[in-house]
């Protein structure tokens, strides 16, 4: 059946210092580190960038467990990249004896590097969404595009597609759940067979899927032009953004955790 354990997109509530902070200092962040782990390359600061998403996922308050679900969906992607650099990459032989002999050394290391980076970047990316309400979030997108709207981008609009799609997925999660499990019910086989008989099967689950999906997008555009939505301009917002003394402390801890993680490595 239907794998559900995608996080990404829900929100958890909480009062945290990382729920109190602003969007935008969240958004920012997520960004550097996603930036900042893929020039890290040793073991130490492979392992002092894990000790710091483990603080800040205990520091928010999300369970471990929670934010460990998000990774299920993603697992197959991280084995099959690993097993990929395990087996091209060119080095010293772990071994003489067959199939060994075509694993080295350098390809172990790149796969465990290539694995913890993605298990990290998907963490810190789940970790926005789970301490930021989508309002929050599309205020913040908004806010950080705004310069941008003197050259022509609608920054309000990305912002509100890029909320709107990333409040949709658990929801359209649910639905495809739905019509899985009804269509079990009236005899459909979604687990054995080769993979062209399992691809196939998910045909009568696609179909009703898109009809739901662009139903829903009908639904929440009459409601949006009902509530007078006319896009950005003018609009007004019942809590207006603005960064406090908990966002310079976490831009303050994290500029210098950043800062000496790269002084490390490179001096």
């Amino acid at each position: 059946m239907l794998n559900t354990n995608i996080t990404i997109g829900q929100y958890i509530p909480g009062d945290s210092v990382i729920h109190r902070a602003d969007p935008r200092t969240k958004i920012l962040l997520s960004i550097v580190f996603m930036v900042v782990i893929f020039l890290v390359n040793s073991f130490w600061t492979f392992t002092a960038m894990a000790l710091f998403v483990l603080l800040t996922v205990v520091i928010s308050g999300v369970p471990m467990k929670y934010t460990l679900r998000g990774l299920k969906p993603i697992m197959f992607i991280i084995i099959f990249t690993a097993v990929i650099n395990i087996f091209t990459t060119g080095g010293t032989p772990i071994s003489d004896k067959v199939p060994f002999r075509y694993i080295t050394w350098e390809g172990v290391a790149l796969a465990l590097k290539l694995a913890v980076r993605l298990v990290l970047v998907i963490i810190s990316g789940s970790l926005l969404t789970f301490t930021t309400t989508p309002i929050l979030l599309t205020d913040g997108i908004e806010k950080l595009l705004s310069p941008f709207r003197r050259i022509g981008v609608p920054a309000h609009e990305l912002a509100m597609m890029m909320s709107i799609a990333l409040r949709f997925i658990p929801t359209l999660l649910e639905e495809t759940d739905k019509i899985m499990k009804a269509q079990a019910a009236r005899g459909a086989d979604f687990d054995t067979g080769n993979l062209v008989q399992r691809a196939k099967s998910f045909v009568p689950v696609l179909v009703p899927l898109f009809v739901s999906a662009f139903r829903r997008a009908d639904e929440l555009a009459t409601a949006m032009e009902a509530r007078c939505y006319r896009g950005g301009k003018g609009r007004t917002r019942l809590r207006d953004l603005e960064f406090t003394s908990i966002d310079t402390k976490i831009v303050i801890v994290t500029f210098i955790f950043f800062t000496g993680l790269l002084l490390l490595e490179y001096l």
